[in-house]
């Protein structure tokens, strides 16, 4: 069962203020991970966040985009199926982290 998407206000000026390839890259790696957005210890394709420099950050998931220092964080509703996108930014200086603690 593939999961239904949906984006913060916030995570979509994100996604907007990226390069044009870089943003088809993302949406291409958001479309694999919807189809099982679970964490990977559940069968899914999920990245699981715990305690990240004294930042709580449980119950939320990343998508990595190695090659390009891109994180994609997100929350899952499960109760509705939905994939909540939380932040897209890079990871330099935990920043993306920071941000992700703030909007959770």
């Amino acid at each position: 069962m593939e999961w239904k998407v949906e984006y913060l206000e916030e995570a979509l000026i994100n996604l907007k203020n990226l390069d044009r390839n870089l943003q088809i890259k993302i949406i291409k790696k958001i479309n694999k991970v919807k189809k099982n957005p679970l964490p990977k210890q559940n069968g899914g394709y999920g990245l699981p966040l715990g305690n990240k420099h004294n930042m709580n950050l449980s119950g939320l998931n990343k998508i990595v985009l190695m090659s390009d220092g891109v994180r994609v964080v997100y929350k899952l509703l499960r109760f509705d199926n939905i994939m909540k996108i939380i932040v897209i930014s890079a990871r330099a200086d935990l920043e993306v982290y920071k941000i992700a603690h703030k909007r959770k």
